[in-house]
């Protein structure tokens, strides 16, 4: 009899926390496929992915593709924000709507901007006027194109505002056809306008978040649709975010491929050494050699180097090439004689243009 009490209890206890995810709305976390405990990063990193394979335009053949985009938006505005996943945390989706200004905002264009299959039809649409486009340059360092970063841009921007009065707007060029008389017409140009109401532009500062992708390049750019200059007549122009790396003070970068230069001691490069080089997200580099290291013998080090942009699990070749330091103190007879007699040698001086070696 007990037993079957216990059974009853436990489902009933399942039947009301199911009960109370249908009642509170959709369940954000398994939408985005993240934790509860997901950091915010991991939560934007999380809406990027699926932005890009769950895009409406991307997905046409989907009936519901609308639909898992919109919860996919709507999980993203609830859980990066701290009080309304706060809010979320303890009501649920009803007690986001219940405060208000749930579902306002546009994350998708906000935190991406354009990635090019916005739009389709482009031949049927009307041609409209753009403002400019605004290119700013980011600057950035060789650690965060290796391991990715959250960035956060603030921009004043010129926004159109109502004001009193009326325009001229929409104006255009015109063939007018006027009578002269009986059987006589002349065809003139005139501008024609509309009337509109009048607007002002303000400066906003606006906020805008930008992810510095693993495996970016120097140069490459990134769009906010609609960021850039207005038009009063037309459509905003674009913001353009470009990357431009910092120099480093250890690698230089060569496409996927990393270039380091170490200088070791002259008993070093003849007796063989170890060592650790650090990385750029702090790992660890081990480099071992017995042999002897002439000045500028070069090393690889394969997987050591940037991660592909297009396929993060890929990484290009670290080169490391050595530098060796000889002493500057003098060396006394007994010891140059030392010398020669542990390294057996026979004078090699050879004469050349630097081009080449002789045979």
């Amino acid at each position: 009899m007990k037993n079957l009490q216990w059974q009853v209890c436990v489902f009933a206890a399942i039947l009301i926390v199911q009960l109370g995810t249908v009642l509170c709305g959709r369940d954000f976390y398994s939408i985005l496929g993240v934790p509860r405990s997901a950091t915010t990063n991991q939560i934007k990193k999380a809406y990027r992915r699926l932005a890009k394979e769950l895009h409406p335009d991307k997905n046409k053949d989907d009936e519901d593709a609308v639909q898992k985009f919109q919860d996919l938006s709507a999980a993203y505005e609830a859980l990066s924000d701290t009080e309304k996943r706060e809010t979320y945390d303890r009501h649920g989706e009803d007690g986001l709507k219940k405060e208000g200004g749930f579902g306002s905002m546009d994350p998708f264009q906000s935190f991406f901007g354009d990635f090019g299959f916005f739009g389709g039809g482009g031949n049927e649409r009307k041609e409209v006027m753009k403002g400019a486009d605004v290119v700013m340059d980011l600057h950035v360092s060789l650690e965060e194109l290796y391991t990715g970063n959250f960035v956060e841009i603030t921009r004043n921007k010129p926004v159109a505002k109502p004001a009193t009065g009326t325009r001229k707007c929409n104006c255009r060029q015109e063939m007018v056809t006027r009578q002269l008389g009986p059987g006589r017409f002349q065809m003139t140009q005139q501008t024609i306008c509309d009337e509109c109401p009048n607007i002002k532009f303000t400066n906003e500062e606006r906020t805008l978040e930008f992810e510095v992708e693993p495996g970016m390049t120097d140069g490459q750019e990134h769009k906010f649709v609609a960021e850039g200059e207005p038009h009063i007549d037309g459509e905003p122009g674009d913001l353009r975010i470009r990357i431009k790396t910092q120099a480093h003070p250890r690698f230089e970068r060569r496409g996927d491929d990393l270039y380091t230069n170490i200088t070791i001691s002259l008993q070093d490069a003849l007796t063989g050494f170890e060592m650790n080089i650090p990385h750029l997200d702090g790992h660890k580099v081990h480099i071992s050699r017995e042999k002897v290291t002439w000045s500028g013998a070069r090393i690889r080090k394969k997987g050591e180097g940037m991660p592909n942009y297009d396929n993060n699990n890929l990484f290009g070749v670290m080169y490391i090439t050595f530098d060796v330091e000889f002493p500057k103190s003098e060396l006394s007879a007994e010891e140059k004689e030392g010398i020669r007699k542990i390294l057996n040698q026979n004078s090699v001086n050879k004469v050349y243009n630097g081009l080449r070696l002789s045979s």
